[in-house]
């Protein structure tokens, strides 16, 4: 079992990166393996919309991204975090959420049906962390969404949507007393998960 946590900030040491980080680090379960990804650190291309994966499943851009198809497709679930750029996320998550497309499945002859890989694997879940300076939350613009919607077209179950407001300096979440205790429950929710669904194959089975 494992968790995968994506970091969409180019800051290692951030806002973003902190909250991903806590949240991973509230699964104590040693049965769960997490890992901690920064996409600044792999060269990501943009989806082109050219349709190379339509029959396979599999991106036919050769770049970095075919380093963390592997991660994704054996992760039981995915924490992703992004800073609020210009009310979106940064353009590193913009990419990589692009392209998880592949993982789309449509009907030959009607695109209307559709499902993706997720579905057909079994159940996934997700948590999304969104960091916005302002205040308020309609700064944050799509940011939360820009992740969330994605992600639950793709089959995953956004069991949290965590937005995280006044944190623009370095260090400001440590201050936010109940950003923190979100990301930490968020985590804990999804050892949980993961366990209940570990222990369904197997009574079913």
């Amino acid at each position: 079992m494992k968790v995968l946590g994506v970091v969409g900030s180019k800051r290692k040491n951030g806002n973003t990166a902190y909250l991903v980080k806590q949240a991973l680090d509230a699964i104590e379960s040693k049965e769960i393996e997490t890992e901690l990804i920064f996409l600044g650190d792999y060269n990501i291309n943009e989806c082109t919309g050219c349709e190379g994966c339509e029959d396979t499943c599999k991106c036919v851009i050769m770049d970095d991204m075919q380093k963390l198809y592997p991660k994704i497709l054996e992760a039981d679930a995915i924490i992703t975090g992004s800073p609020a750029y210009f009310y979106n996320i940064t353009a590193d998550m913009k990419a990589f959420i692009d392209r998880l497309y592949c993982f789309e499945i449509f009907d030959e002859d009607d695109r209307s049906v559709w499902s993706s890989i997720n579905e057909v694997l079994g159940g996934k879940y997700a948590v999304v962390i969104a960091v916005c300076e302002q205040n308020d939350e309609k700064d944050m613009g799509f940011t939360a969404e820009a992740m969330s919607r994605p992600l639950e077209a793709l089959g995953y179950r956004v069991i949290d949507n965590v937005k995280v407001l006044n944190s623009f300096k370095k260090g400001d979440v440590l201050k936010n007393q109940d950003a923190l205790e979100q990301v930490k429950r968020a985590g804990k929710k999804l050892e949980k998960m993961i366990k209940l669904k570990k222990i369904h194959k197997v009574f079913y089975i």
